[in-house]
């Protein structure tokens, strides 16, 4: 059932609030003004798709507010995650060179909104396809109704919920490919999260692939 106490419009402000308190706004090269601007809209849209949804856990939440590469890059964005409690910033992986990035575009199974900043509803890290390879937990994800997220959806959780990201608790975004066999995730390292690459045929007991409902809503 539903939490009564849970009020999406009071979780909307703190997300815009912790986005605006990382910096985000300058980031974006607008000013704080500017950034509530443009993103207040989703506000109202927000409330109604969560309505009827349960509470945030640690591995769940009702949604997030999505920002993109459009507004900021993800290197800057990983950079201003951390774990629930921790300081140490996240990092991008050695392995994934910054200027693959913006090869990952989102799977065509997605119908993500254009422009800087969306809603995604009902979001999972998706614990019961641990030890499954990503490319099986997108079979019975889909089958189950859900889809996978992308790396700005991901960015989002950790950054939003910290408490999303933990120890054997990681999570793949199979909702971002580049044309090959890689799978971005987030996982733990010395610390911090790393947004990194996996296989798409090989699974691992601590990594997880993340879902959310299909339904994404836009500015537009």
């Amino acid at each position: 059932m539903p939490d009564s106490r849970y009020d999406a419009a009071t979780d909307f402000d703190r997300q815009l609030d912790r986005l605006v308190g990382l910096g985000y706004p300058a980031l974006a090269g607008l000013t704080e003004d500017a950034f509530r601007d443009l993103l207040t809209p989703l506000r109202a849209a927000a409330v109604a798709g969560a309505a009827g949804l349960a509470a945030p856990t640690d591995g769940r939440v009702p949604f997030l507010l999505v920002t993109t590469r459009e507004l900021v890059p993800v290197p800057e964005r990983i950079a201003l995650t951390t774990l629930a409690g921790k300081r140490k910033p996240g990092v991008l992986d050695r392995n994934f060179p910054a200027a693959d990035l913006p090869r990952f575009d989102p799977i065509k199974e997605l119908e993500v909104p254009a422009g800087p900043a969306y809603l995604l509803f009902d979001v999972d890290r998706g614990e019961e396809y641990r030890n499954l390879p990503p490319a099986t937990a997108l079979e019975q994800m889909t089958a189950a109704g859900r889809l996978p997220i992308t790396i700005d959806e991901g960015l989002a959780f950790v950054t939003l919920h910290p408490p999303a990201l933990a120890s054997n608790r990681c999570f793949s975004l199979v909702g971002s490919r580049c044309g090959d066999r890689r799978v971005p995730a987030l996982w733990i390292s010395q610390g911090a999260p790393k947004l990194g690459w996996c296989w798409h045929g090989n699974p691992h007991t601590w990594l997880g692939s993340a879902t959310a409902d299909p339904v994404r809503i836009g500015l537009g």
